[in-house]
């Protein structure tokens, strides 16, 4: 009624308004796009008429015919054709040139790239055949089983394709620790936390001349253990291909020299084993050093050795095989099987109700 503009006039142009997410090219309108053919023409035909305007004031000035106009019109719009398609044709050769050098210079790094991966491919599976044939000449001319190096290899792939995380999780853990193992081995030095108790009974079926071990108190429980009945049956095996083992039980005062010490000896005595016992304190002070420890020497080239906490645990299993470190070991011995034999009794046990010789 006063003439103000309806209120529904703003809200339709707003909602004709176009959403700011759409690129602002969609909304230029697509029926208003010439053919290039058409501007082609028009431009002929602009020329066209301009040339045949020209003319036709020359020929008021100058009395030519209307002939002559029309043909020179008609030559100069031919000629503004050809010059627009030769003007065309430069910038599609120019693209096509353009195109291709992209396309030769795209492919000649392609084949750069493709090269140099290829030569870096081959490198390296010739890096992995040339260690691997370097690994198998070395087992074959090291003392280790070529056969059971390789059977570990193969079982390890095997392992590695099967379906079961836990067995394939296990089995690169143990591979892992073997490998470690024998990364320190080939150092002369490997140690573990524990009482190894299979170190001790794998060397033992390994050696083929000697065997010289203390044993302390610490490891008195240790004997009546099923390891232990397999270790004394690997020394009695040992014993059979003519090693000679030597123990050298250890105690601190001839007090403790009891019964169960004499027949623990005994027993290791009957199976063939020059088993001893003795009593630190009846030894001079220079036999005594060094032997607050258990310690095995295997063929005098390595020494299997077990050390306590403060609290007589066996803590840690160390396996030296360093020259200096196992004549040491070596020595230690040979001076308390040295200075037992000056005993009055030898340290050999007698039975309790025996002679005292």
């Amino acid at each position: 009624m006063n003439g103000a503009p309806p209120t529904t006039t703003t809200t339709t142009t707003t909602t004709t308004a176009p959403p700011p997410s759409q690129p602002a090219r969609r909304l230029e309108p697509r029926g208003l796009r010439v053919p290039p053919v058409l501007v082609k023409i028009l431009v002929t035909a602009l020329v066209f008429l301009i040339a045949l305007l020209v003319t036709n004031k020359l020929d008021q000035k100058q009395g030519a015919g209307d002939v002559w106009n029309l043909t020179a019109s008609v030559v100069i719009g031919g000629a503004a054709l050809i010059v627009q398609y030769l003007v065309d044709f430069e910038k599609r050769l120019e693209e096509i040139e353009t195109s291709q050098t992209d396309l030769i210079r795209d492919v000649k790094e392609n084949l750069v790239s493709h090269h140099v991966a290829l030569t870096e491919l081959v490198d390296d599976r010739f890096r992995r055949i040339n260690a691997a044939t370097e690994l198998f000449s070395n087992v074959d001319r090291s003392v280790l089983r070529s056969d059971a190096v390789i059977k570990l290899a193969r079982r390890a792939t095997e392992c590695g394709q099967l379906n079961n995380e836990i067995v394939k999780t296990f089995a690169s853990e143990e591979i892992e620790r073997l490998a470690g193992l024998l990364e320190n081995l080939s150092s002369r030095s490997a140690d573990c936390l524990g009482e190894n108790q299979d170190w001790l009974i794998g060397l033992t079926h390994c050696i083929k001349r000697s065997l010289d071990a203390t044993s302390t108190s610490v490891d008195r429980d240790f004997w009546d253990s099923e390891p232990a009945a397999r270790y004394l049956e690997a020394q009695s095996d040992a014993r059979g291909r003519g090693v000679e083992i030597r123990r050298l039980f250890l105690v601190d005062t001839p007090e403790e020299i009891d019964e169960e010490v004499r027949a623990l000896c005994n027993k290791q005595r009957a199976l063939d084993l020059d088993a001893r016992v003795v009593a630190l304190s009846e030894l001079p002070p220079w036999a005594q050093l060094g032997t607050k420890s258990d310690f095995i020497v295997f063929d005098r080239e390595l020494s299997y050795e077990i050390d306590q906490d403060t609290k007589d645990v066996n803590a840690k299993t160390t396996l030296n095989a360093r020259p200096t470190h196992v004549d040491h070991r070596l020595r230690q011995f040979t001076r308390l099987w040295d200075a037992t034999s000056r005993l009055p009794h030898q340290g050999i046990p007698q039975p309790a109700n025996g002679p005292s010789a």
